[in-house]
């Protein structure tokens, strides 16, 4: 009698335990929401315990979801699997990881399709943290995929080697199932890049950037500094009211390497780095411009912005892949230049899904000229 006491009260220490888990580059344990609550642990699709799915914590008005799942005449997507969690009014989902590298970088990634609400957001925080304000709240009014889904991406430095990590909903909705669908939650350990041989600028060829979904056709989207002061894409900031999206080789064409940048929101899409320069000193700014060969079409055009010159770059786009060279040659006014790149156009896949879509950039190389 005495052991079986034991038992039971090593069952219930355990089960009042937060679970820790190391972090490696890739899917966080059960970031798929593959694994569930025990069916006496849902009210339907809500779920009622706060420790009913393995490797997290709820709070609010979270549901389990379904593939196939509708909400009147509405199909609620699931990208990949059989699962996702909704997030409802005031609703969040939290973790613990630990073994992070204190001092180092990282980036998470996530799966979000909007569901009844028009203006969603997302706040994505880590704890500790001693900078009151990193935390990001991004907006997710705009879907820039046609699939229904979006992935998202958002940077922050880890000031400890355990760290939670917790993704809530603040909106108040006359619904409260109302909210956003998320699914696959990853993290990537981002290495500070140096400056290579014979380019001044750091990672641009934007090899070195946020975990993108193997799964996903569709990029992961990169938020505006305004919202996330650590950037996911080193050496880079993204200067703009709206997202940048990072694309692969895997899913679609990219003028060298395997990364690139598309600018998908026009004038406000931005990418940015200040590089110290010699002032008076002359230098040339080389770069691709293309299409990711994602239905894309229509007169494209860069604008690149570098000391007091502004060069602009057309590209006819037929949709279907392809790059040109660009260089603007200019001379430094101070011992530190801004090198900039947006698209001046708005365009729109021709797919007919309304979904938003722009110039790919690439292949970023600064030198200076020995004889101009």
């Amino acid at each position: 009698m005495k052991m079986k006491k034991t038992v039971i009260l090593i069952v219930l220490l355990c089960a009042t335990i937060s679970v820790v888990l190391s972090v490696n580059d890739g899917l966080l344990p059960n970031g798929n929401f593959e694994q569930g609550p025990k069916p006496s642990q849902l009210k339907g699709t809500r779920v009622t315990n706060p420790h009913a799915i393995p490797h997290w914590e709820i709070s609010g008005y979270v549901e389990y979801i379904k593939s196939g799942q509708t909400q009147g005449d509405m199909l609620l997507p699931v990208p990949e699997g059989a699962f996702a969690v909704r997030l409802g009014e005031d609703a969040s989902i939290k973790t613990r990881i630990t073994n992070f590298t204190k001092g180092t970088f990282y980036s998470l990634s996530f799966n979000f399709a909007r569901t009844c609400a028009q203006e969603e957001k997302l706040n994505v925080s880590v704890s500790p943290n001693s900078e009151p304000n990193d935390w990001g709240m991004l907006p997710m009014q705009t879907m820039y995929s046609s699939d229904g889904w979006d992935s998202y991406s958002w940077g922050f430095l880890a000031e400890a080697n355990e760290i939670d990590i917790m993704l809530h909903n603040p909106a108040i909705e006359k619904d409260p199932a109302c909210g956003p669908l998320i699914d696959f939650i990853a993290l990537k350990a981002l290495k500070n890049p140096h400056r290579p041989k014979g380019n001044m600028l750091k990672n641009g060829n934007f090899e070195e950037g946020p975990y993108i979904f193997p799964n996903t056709s569709w990029g992961v989207l990169i938020p505006p500094n305004i919202e996330d002061d650590h950037s996911p894409l080193p050496g880079w900031m993204i200067e703009s009211l709206k997202a940048v999206k990072y694309i692969d080789a895997a899913h679609f064409t990219v003028p060298e390497g395997k990364r690139a940048i598309e600018l998908v929101a026009g004038r406000e899409s931005a990418i940015a780095q200040v590089v110290i320069t010699t002032k008076g000193k002359v230098y040339d700014l080389m770069f691709s411009v293309g299409d990711a060969s994602n239905s894309c079409q229509g007169s494209m055009l860069i604008e690149a912005f570098a000391g007091q010159i502004t060069l602009r770059v057309p590209y006819e786009s037929k949709g279907n892949g392809g790059f040109k060279r660009a260089k603007l040659r200019f001379k430094a006014v101070s011992e530190r230049t801004r090198v900039r790149f947006l698209s001046t156009y708005y365009h729109m896949k021709s797919d007919h899904s309304g979904s938003l879509c722009g110039p790919v950039v690439d292949d970023v190389r600064l030198v200076g000229v020995r004889h101009p």
